[in-house]
């Protein structure tokens, strides 16, 4: 049983999206051709509107007398389960729960004159009606207009011509299934929807035979020789139905009561007692749901090879068009947004190693930086002749007493200027792979592809997030550099060997504060401790690096951005985008197809290997 509704409310589902998407019945789309379906076929006041009733358990349809049903209604049951609310939904009105059975009725008519006018005139558009309700079960039927033999005042001379032309665009199917209604107080023989059904299915394969109004036969006759099926044989079997009465309806008697009465009518009848058990609204509607069920089955593999078929066709064309955009503005910002996204996911994959590009920063870190520190000109900056200048001029007019504390300072102070340049470099260096990735990411993101502008405007904005992250990162390191000259490390000074050069004499009352060692010493410390600065900057750099701008850039590349697009009006965002509209229309509606065939494959599917 779960199989069974979880196929027929497949099928309910596609026949109802394909009906949104232009393929559905009486059009002659290929994928409702491929779809079994149920199609109510008789002449007027042949009883068709009350025996839809009954299986549905509910009083929604238009009455009259003359031509009522002037559109197809496809009327599409889901059983709920025990205890949920009933409401109907029309197609029309999606989202629109009408819990008043008489509302639905009046929508029915409505939507009916609102194509053919108030007139008696006919329409092949169908009108399409779905019932959640814990009394149905899970079935699709379509209810045609009764067929007639004349033309009444109001209508063309055509009527009859286009009516029969309308039911058979559907019967002639070979997946449709026909429900042919006829009263048993009329003779078989001139019955309209056996007529048709005989010409379309002459094997009676297809089509389930209903009679109605066995409770209106004149007394002393019965139907016994049609159920049995003596007077007119079908593969199926038929069904006999006692609809309500016109007094029952006056009174508003409820279907789930008529429903009993039809029962006990069929349970004490000396003419149909010993048929009973397969008469009545209750026993088609389930009769029609497992034959529909079983036909679903057998066509799963042609199904699924149309749907296949059109997947493809439809993959084909998006491909050529490109992915869906909607046409109103909070589309439109989504649709942007969304590209700024796939953009951003490529850009990070750059950086975090999914696409090449990201190593090259690691290479600024590891190779460029290393090497630029290497080069800087302290051999030629600490020279002995070098170190000689510096302090003499630290010292100005009066020299040094004891150490040259100015000169150690200035010596140091610039030397660590030098470590300016390199930092300087690796931020300039690190700017320019993130705007190389930036250009890259842009021309690999196909989402962008298509709209030159908006690639104009991620670029260009993400340029001037760089230039942000790159103008503090600079900020940041050269403040590293600073911070190193502002305060100087003197654990290291003090643990500097205050014993006298080798080679000295240790007895000696005086250094020579310019002698030679003396100065060599000096530079010697001075190199000793910008090393150990250079091996901290070393590290110190990329992390800051990394922190301001790439960090950053994979964080926040676009944010300022995004705040711009969400302050734009629908124009200017329809500028970002530059396409047709009725291109993004039909692109769309591409798409929702193809996601609906994908769905519906993939269910199909799993329903059909449990």
């Amino acid at each position: 049983m779960a199989t069974m509704v979880s196929l027929i409310g497949l099928v309910n589902r596609i026949q109802r999206a394909c009906t949104v998407l232009g393929d559905h019945g009486g059009e002659g789309g290929s994928l409702w051709e491929a779809l079994p379906s149920v199609a109510v076929v008789g002449g007027q006041s042949s009883g068709k509107s009350s025996v839809l009733e009954s299986i549905v358990g509910r009083d929604f349809l238009p009455r009259g007398s003359g031509i009522v049903t002037r559109r197809p209604l496809v009327l599409q049951l889901h059983k709920t389960g025990d205890g949920q609310a009933e409401y109907g939904e029309f197609l029309h009105a999606p989202r629109k729960k009408l819990t008043d059975f008489a509302a639905i009725r009046k929508e029915i008519q409505d939507e009916t004159d609102r194509i053919t006018g108030k007139s008696k005139q006919i329409s092949n558009i169908p009108i399409h009606l779905s019932v959640y309700s814990p009394h149905v079960v899970n079935l699709t039927l379509i209810d045609l207009p009764g067929l007639t033999k004349v033309a009444v005042e109001g209508q063309p001379d055509s009527i009859v011509e286009d009516i029969e032309n309308m039911v058979r665009s559907y019967v002639e199917k070979p997946n449709c299934i026909i429900l042919a209604i006829s009263p048993a107080n009329q003779d078989i023989a001139t019955s309209d929807a056996i007529k048709i059904a005989r010409e379309v299915d002459p094997s009676g394969e297809r089509t389930f035979g209903v009679l109605t109004k066995l409770d209106l036969m004149d007394q002393g006759t019965n139907a016994q020789d049609v159920l049995e099926g003596r007077a007119y044989r079908l593969q199926h079997p038929w069904v006999g139905i006692v609809n309500r009465s016109q007094a029952d309806i006056n009174k508003n008697v409820d279907m789930i009561a008529a429903r009993r009465k039809e029962q006990e009518y069929f349970a004490t009848s000396p003419d149909y007692g010993h048929l009973a058990h397969k008469m009545g609204s209750e026993y088609l509607a389930k009769l029609l749901s497992k034959h529909l069920e079983s036909v679903i089955r057998a066509r799963i593999p042609s199904i699924i090879a149309l749907i296949n078929k059109t997947i493809a066709e439809l993959e084909a064309e998006l491909d050529r068009l490109g992915r869906p955009i909607g046409s109103d503005s909070g589309a439109q910002l989504y649709t942007i947004l969304e590209m700024c996204r796939a953009f951003d996911r490529v850009f990070k994959e750059h950086l975090d190693g999914g696409r090449p590009g990201g190593d090259r920063i690691y290479g600024v870190f590891d190779n460029q930086l290393p090497a630029a520190l290497k080069k800087l000109p302290f051999d030629r900056h600490l020279s002995l002749q070098n170190v000689r200048k510096v302090i003499s001029e630290a010292d100005g007019y009066q020299p040094h007493l004891i150490a040259p504390e100015q000169g150690y300072r200035r010596l140091i102070d610039s030397s660590l200027s030098y470590f300016k340049g390199p930092a300087d470099a690796s931020v300039d260096a690190v700017h320019f792979i993130l705007k190389e990735l930036v250009r890259k990411s842009i021309a690999e993101t196909e989402e962008l592809k298509r709209f030159p502008t908006l690639q104009s405007d991620i670029a260009a904005a993400a340029n001037e997030a760089l230039e942000r992250f790159r103008d503090d990162s600079r900020k940041t390191v050269l403040r590293l550099v600073e911070m190193e000259s502002s305060y100087l490390t003197v654990e290291f000074f003090r643990k500097l060997p205050q014993e006298p050069d080798k080679g000295s004499n240790s007895s000696a009352p005086t250094i020579d504060r310019y002698g030679e060692n003396h100065l060599r010493r000096i530079g010697s410390n001075v190199s000793a401790y910008v090393g150990m600065v250079c091996d901290a900057l070393k590290n110190s750099i990329p992390k800051a690096i990394v922190h301001g701008q790439v960090r950053e850039a994979r964080r926040s590349l676009l944010n300022f951005f995004y705040a711009q697009v969400g302050s734009r009006e629908k124009k200017q965002l329809s500028a970002m985008l530059d396409e047709d509209p009725g291109l993004m229309e039909k692109r769309e509606a591409i798409a929702k197809r193809l996601e609906l065939y994908k769905s519906a494959r993939d269910e199909i599917d799993s329903v059909a290997w449990k």
